[in-house]
């Protein structure tokens, strides 16, 4: 059945933990109440709330996060009579015992997420997701760097070890909706489970990719309020459901509600406007995960340099997620040269 024909589509809003990255990680137990508050009363179907880089991610590489995992979730689930309340987690920073003490706070969604090539690893924590009562959703991160067949070859191992969904995810906001189409429907092809969608804005496509990927069949897509989220944010809640609307399917979200809970929670708590800035174009340009970027500009305020080199660099070398530490190796080779260029010659009036 398409999605057309389905007509329902399912919203989960990542502003708690996506967002988190707008924010440096610094959301307060109070800002999780007022937003985990909203998005429940506007009916939301799932709210994510977690570090930006899932369970675990507080630390000196990711950024630390002003509340603990526990104190994150503890802080939703009083707020929540209609939405499920989501956890991220990447193996390899989160454990299978974060997994557990989520359950016990109120999480009942886990949302697993491996590199687009390492769907292999994912295996024991979404077994064990399963085996503890959570529904289990599988991410393929920055799924601009490899094929369909790819795809489909590693979405079929998240389908095999328990996912009730497996994600196509523009990490770096990179694709175009042909693209989106192609591998999306690639998907919806060769899976039994449904199919979901995360976009990034760095093209400022996050919206027009959400579509595509419904029109070929994703049942499940992300956004976040006011579009928050690493790089130029993802596909903003209020815009995608009114979008959706405006397209002939149901979501059961109140539009109202998470326009409201946009302009008048998330939006006065950001210190910098959420935008398509040079940086978060070069992101989707080169094709670089989203949240590399303001680790990008700590580095380029110590030494002077333009982000856009660096990312376009770190997109030449295929960086992945974790490789955080290559902007400051890219940084101080690019520095190297630019010491190292001889100063033009004068010439003679």
């Amino acid at each position: 059945m398409s999605a057309k024909e389905q007509k329902h589509i399912r919203v989960i809003d990542t502003t708690l933990r996506d967002g988190s990255h707008s924010v440096s990680h610094q959301f307060s137990a109070d800002d999780i109440r007022r937003i985990t508050g909203a998005l429940d009363r506007a009916r939301v179907d799932t709210v994510e709330v977690t570090h930006g880089d899932g369970l675990g991610g507080s630390s000196i590489q990711y950024g630390p996060s002003r509340l603990s995992d526990r104190e994150m979730l503890q802080a939703a689930p009083p707020e929540m009579s209609h939405s499920k309340l989501a956890v991220l987690l990447l193996p390899g920073i989160g454990v299978q015992e974060d997994l557990e003490m989520a359950y016990e706070e109120g999480a009942r969604v886990a949302r697993i997420a491996t590199h687009v090539t390492e769907a292999d690893i994912s295996e024991q924590h979404m077994k064990l997701a399963r085996q503890i009562g959570l529904e289990v959703i599988g991410f393929l991160m920055l799924s601009h760097m490899e094929g369909a067949d790819k795809i489909v070859e590693q979405a079929r191992l998240m389908e095999s070890y328990g996912a009730n969904v497996v994600y196509v995810v523009d990490s770096a906001g990179a694709m175009v909706p042909d693209e989106v189409r192609q591998k999306v429907g690639a998907l919806r092809g060769a899976l039994g489970c449904h199919v979901g969608f995360h976009a990034h804005n760095n093209l400022g496509l996050a919206i027009g990719n959400s579509l595509a990927a419904i029109e070929s069949g994703a049942t499940v897509v992300d956004g976040s309020l006011a579009g928050l989220g690493a790089g130029a944010g993802n596909a903003a809640t209020e815009v995608l459901v009114a979008a959706l609307e405006k397209s002939g399917y149901e979501t059961g979200v109140d539009l109202y509600g998470v326009m409201d809970a946009a302009e008048e929670i998330v939006r006065p708590m950001l210190k910098r406007p959420q935008m398509i800035d040079k940086g978060a174009l070069s992101l989707g340009y080169a094709g670089v995960y989203s949240s590399f970027l303001l680790h990008t500009f700590r580095v380029v305020e110590k030494l002077g340099l333009d982000p856009r080199d660096i990312l376009i660099e770190l997109g030449r070398r295929r960086v992945v997620g974790g490789q955080e530490d290559m902007i400051m190796e890219v940084a101080m080779e690019l520095k190297r040269r630019r010491d190292q260029r001889p100063e033009p010659e004068e010439t003679a009036p």
